[in-house]
């Protein structure tokens, strides 16, 4: 039985050679050292394994990972490294990662954030069950905060959001509705 690895390549810690070969971390760096990775993998007898090329800056992760896709056929463990904390590495994954996987690329997820673990597995989940990938969970249609609202839509939704983690393997589809701008048409 094979053993089975990866290959992680991070944009901050690139060999010497391919920073003095390209002057700095950028797409193509990376794309060269995951490829000479999975290389002495192969030759080391090591064929069940998935390549990653995680960056901070979103666009050259999605680059690397975009050109990766083009050359090799090894699953991709996709991610935004060093994203940020809560809010900002929310999105900065969100980005970036939507974007990789709405092209069709990646094979796992990994989602990194400053925050508790709970948290990185959260915003997988959400960003999956958004982009029609996953489709158990309760999900949530809501307005934005406006002066129309006939109630307190923000509260009931964190309301809403916090019991719905119980329920993790249902497929519900949930409408808050704050007004009669936004509410399903009378018939």
């Amino acid at each position: 039985m094979a053993a089975r690895c990866a290959s992680a390549v991070n944009a901050g810690s690139l060999e010497r050679h391919l920073l003095e070969k390209y002057g700095e971390p950028n797409p193509e760096a990376l794309v060269e050292s995951a490829l000479e990775h999975a290389k002495i993998l192969q030759d080391h007898d090591f064929h069940e394994f998935k390549i990653s090329v995680k960056a901070s800056d979103v666009f050259m992760a999605v680059a690397a990972y975009t050109q990766l896709a083009e050359v090799c056929d090894h699953p991709l463990h996709i991610g935004i490294t060093e994203a940020g904390g809560r809010r900002t590495g929310t999105v900065k994954s969100g980005s970036g990662l939507g974007n990789l996987l709405w092209a069709g690329i990646g094979d796992t997820v990994r989602v990194s954030l400053s925050a508790e673990p709970e948290e990185e597995v959260l915003v997988g989940w959400e960003l999956l069950k958004s982009l029609g990938i996953r489709h158990r969970g309760v999900r949530i249609i809501s307005c934005p905060s406006c002066a129309r609202q006939g109630f307190n839509v923000i509260e009931t939704v964190q309301t809403l959001e916090e019991a719905a983690r119980a329920y993790r393997d249902a497929n519900q589809r949930f409408s808050i509705i704050g007004c009669v701008v936004n509410a399903p048409a009378r018939r």
